[in-house]
């Protein structure tokens, strides 16, 4: 089982690294293998509705690494997003990044555990964590909390450090996305596989 945990800062080794890494650490004393995927400090496009994804199966634009982390969604069984905040938001490069990635890839998470995590110095964590929610909640993804909100503080990778509550709730997220990750394997052994239902599209004006 290996979870991708993406780093959506446009710092490589920075505060939301710091807490990405602690999860990782965690997930693989739990036997689950981990792998941080840095989106960059490069421009990423933001999705445009061209809706070519639909008939290729990827996105249209080729020159970020949107692609390049759908190919790897596909064969993970769970995931992790974290980002900075910005102005009480998460940051400009994971939301296009998101916005592009779930869109023209959203089978990849369908059914899988998936959680956002946020680093910040002072504020504006809640407001970021609920925007990351909603990519989760859309695609019918369980979303892996832990016993506080799953955040850390600090202006530099070595205050997060010091944030000993933050860090110990980033262990428990990775502790139960490990359950999670186990319980689903439990029940396939089993035979038990998710039941869509046929979907509804309605608009608010016809």
């Amino acid at each position: 089982m290996k979870v991708i945990l993406v780093n959506g800062s446009p710092n490589k080794k920075g505060c939301t690294y710091t807490a990405l890494n602690e999860i990782s650490n965690t997930l693989n004393d739990f036997d689950i293998e981990s792998e941080i995927f840095w989106i960059g400090n490069k421009a990423i496009r933001g999705c445009i509705a061209c809706k070519k994804c639909k008939t290729s199966g990827e996105c249209a634009f080729n020159d970020d690494v949107v692609n390049e982390f759908s190919k790897k969604a596909f064969d993970a069984d769970g995931f992790i997003f974290g980002s900075p905040v910005y102005y009480a938001g998460a940051s400009g490069q994971i939301t296009s990044f998101l916005d592009r990635v779930f869109y023209s890839s959203g089978n990849a998470f369908k059914h899988k555990p998936g959680s956002v995590i946020c680093s910040a110095r002072r504020a504006g964590t809640t407001a970021t964590y609920d925007q990351l929610n909603k990519y989760l909640g859309i695609s019918q993804m369980p979303i892996i909390s832990s016993y506080y909100w799953n955040m850390v503080h600090g202006n530099t990778p070595e205050e997060v450090l010091q944030d000993e509550e933050g860090l110990c709730v980033m262990k428990q997220l990775a502790s139960n996305m490990a359950f999670y990750l186990k319980c689903i394997e439990a029940g396939r052994e089993k035979g038990l596989e998710p039941v869509d239902i046929p979907k509804v599209v309605t608009n608010f004006i016809r």
